[in-house]
């Protein structure tokens, strides 16, 4: 594919605005924070309605599938109705929905109101990344995009802090109208800025969207429900199973047999995209599957209090943000993305291995020093690896490109925490049956551990602390067993980095959340 150059966004004597750069920023912070932020006012919110924890999480899954799905129309929308009405219209849908979400009375208008959100959301992320791309010259990107990536990092970080505070001190109806003056100010900054582009008179292929709507859409509820629903013994998900694999087969064979259809899947055929894509989907796997059992582990298990296991995740978000700039504005310029990315999975696998080398007696900075490794080895793998992956890629189908590259990322994320969550319940049941089998009432060991409490083995409480001893060592290594898969899951992607070419413009950089 050509490397064509889009006409100039916002440009100026000297290179750049930075008022596109704080626009796009805070777009791509408006659906980030609405992520974590709302993760924290889940139990408010279930309590304000009388749900029930399955109900629930309705409000996060309904947001990500439909988000998930209207993702990879981002190229095809754009073509449409110009990017600038796009983004202008889904930041302002956006908002218009987190204000609804804040007035919900009931449940299921809370969930109708998250799939609007989610609708309008799923194009954030994908337009931010393009509009940088063709805004700025090439020699220029690498810093834009490390503010880019700042931004969508420093977002989940105090996602969290921010939840807390709002529906601690107001209410959790807070989490959503704090959306409002972000918005506010991206509109007002995009409004101005932006130029205005020619729409396409693109014919809409509905029998392509549904099929990519069934089978990503099954496939997405099926990775949010399955852990809550255990898997294949129910019949809600074993029916999802099969409406993802009928969707995606029917959607791949009518694309390629359709020249119109609304994804463009011979964007692959580029092998830095195609690889790029495989590898951010195994890392998010790898990362995101690591961080949504940190909390379970530290405060489940470990004992740690709320605010402090919310605290582990500030280095973390720190040393990704630092990793993000230094990346993009000056390792970058300087060495092979290839190499960048691969010292960044290094480092994603080496934070897993530490995870998994901890014992109930760890401290906080034992358990920070991982997430710290980890948030260098995101920003050398994120910003990199969105350089090979757009390098070759045209920019009339850079919006498409993005959408396409965020499903896959999102995608790999699903996976790694329902895989992870699995690997968990099933590593303790494991765990506890084998320790089990070692443990007599008579053995030395049992008495020795039972002395000091003044207790035996065959005494009700002497075997209900024993008991809770063999269950907490059954679940220590069930999580040590999954930190240590996943770090062996982020070093096998190396390889695929051996099949992308070096960029043919080195010098910019990019990043994809």
């Amino acid at each position: 594919m050509s490397d064509a150059t889009a006409p100039p966004v916002a440009t100026s004597a000297q290179g750049v605005h930075v008022a596109i750069v704080v626009a796009v920023v805070l777009s791509a912070v408006l659906e980030v924070l609405d992520s974590t932020i709302v993760n924290v006012a889940l139990p408010h919110i279930q309590s304000a309605f009388g749900a029930t924890t399955d109900q629930s999480t309705w409000i996060l899954t309904s947001y990500i599938v439909s988000a998930v799905v209207v993702m990879p129309l981002t190229g095809f929308m754009a073509r449409r109705i110009g990017r600038r009405k796009l983004i202008l219209s889904a930041i302002s849908g956006f908002t218009v929905f987190s204000v609804l979400c804040g007035l919900s009375w009931s449940l299921s208008t809370m969930v109708a109101f998250r799939l609007g959100q989610g609708m309008f959301g799923a194009f954030l992320i994908p337009l931010s990344q393009s509009i940088l791309f063709d805004a700025f010259p090439r020699e220029k990107r690498g810093q834009a995009m490390a503010m880019f990536g700042l931004g969508v990092v420093v977002a989940p970080v105090l996602g969290p802090t921010l939840g807390a505070i709002l529906t601690d001190y107001f209410s959790w109806r807070m989490v959503f109208f704090v959306n409002v003056p972000i918005a506010a100010m991206a509109l007002l900054l995009l409004a101005g800025e932006l130029p205005e582009d020619e729409p396409k008179n693109t014919r809409i292929d509905w029998t392509g969207l549904a099929f990519m709507a069934l089978g990503i859409g099954a496939l997405q509820f099926m990775l949010d429900q399955g852990q809550s629903k255990d898997w294949f013994s129910s019949h809600l998900i074993q029916i999802a199973a099969i409406c993802a694999a009928l969707g995606a087969v029917a959607f791949f064979v009518y694309s390629f047999k359709n020249k119109e259809s609304i994804v463009d899947l011979k964007l692959f055929s580029d092998r830095n995209f195609a690889a790029a894509s495989a590898v951010i989907a195994g890392f998010a796997v790898s990362m995101f599957g690591g961080i949504a059992i940190l909390p379970l582990f530290v405060q489940g298990l470990l004992g740690y209090p709320v605010i402090e296991a919310g605290n582990l995740f500030i280095p973390r978000g720190l040393a990704a943000g630092f990793s993000m700039v230094i990346t993009g504005a000056v390792l970058s310029n300087r060495f092979d993305p290839r190499l960048l990315a691969a010292v960044g999975l290094v480092l994603t696998a080496q934070s897993n291995f530490m995870m998994g080398a901890l014992n109930l007696q760890a401290d906080f900075w034992q358990l920070a020093w991982p997430g710290i490794v980890g948030g260098l080895g995101m920003g050398l793998v994120f910003v990199p690896l969105s350089t090979l992956a757009f390098d070759n890629i045209s920019s009339e189908k850079q919006d498409e490109a993005s959408g396409l590259y965020g499903v896959t990322r999102q995608l790999g994320s699903s996976i790694g925490i329902a895989i992870v969550g699995a690997m968990v319940v099933r590593g303790i049941t494991t765990e506890s049956t084998h320790l089990t089998e070692f443990i007599t009432p008579y053995s030395s060991q049992v008495s020795q551990y039972l002395a000091p409490l003044g207790l035996t083995a065959d005494s009700a409480m002497g075997a209900a602390v024993l008991s809770a001893e063999v269950a907490k060592q059954a679940a220590l290594s069930s999580y040590l067993n999954v930190f240590t898969m996943l770090g062996y899951a982020a070093a096998a992607l190396l390889p695929l980095l051996l099949l992308m070419r070096k960029p043919i413009h080195h010098g910019g950089g990019a990043v994809a959340h």
